[in-house]
């Protein structure tokens, strides 16, 4: 039998949800879901001490002031990730609006230095 492959899909995550309600596994979930969020960020600052430990010897060369301006920037970001998925904080839109602004703001300082920093002789 040919079924449509975003149906079946949909029918295995409507099976697990049914066993999950069935078997009352809310609280395996949520442990399962707490695991899968470290791993995460776990995952997320691997990847940026990837990418400063590349890119170091560049940043090192750069003026004092946009070093710190960058590293601040970044750690702002760090901070702000950290504190949205660590902080029991009502989930409303003022919250998640300034989880946004805070992470633009310091992705838009990252890369105003950048961009200062690599002219490519204009």
């Amino acid at each position: 039998m040919n079924v449509n492959p975003t149906l079946r899909g949909f029918g295995i995550i409507v099976a697990i949800a049914v066993v999950i309600t069935v078997l009352q596994l809310q609280v395996g979930l949520e442990v399962i879901l707490l695991f899968l969020n470290i791993l995460f960020l776990l995952a997320l600052a691997y990847i940026i001490f990837l990418l400063w430990r590349s890119r170091r010897e560049d940043i090192s060369m750069w003026k004092r002031r946009s070093q710190v301006v960058f590293y601040a920037a970044t750690a702002l970001a760090l901070v702000n990730i950290l504190l949205w998925f660590v902080t029991p904080w009502p989930e409303t839109g003022l919250h998640t609006l300034i989880f946004l602004f805070v992470l633009f703001a310091a992705g838009f300082a990252m890369w105003r230095v950048w961009r200062e920093e690599h002219t490519y002789g204009y």
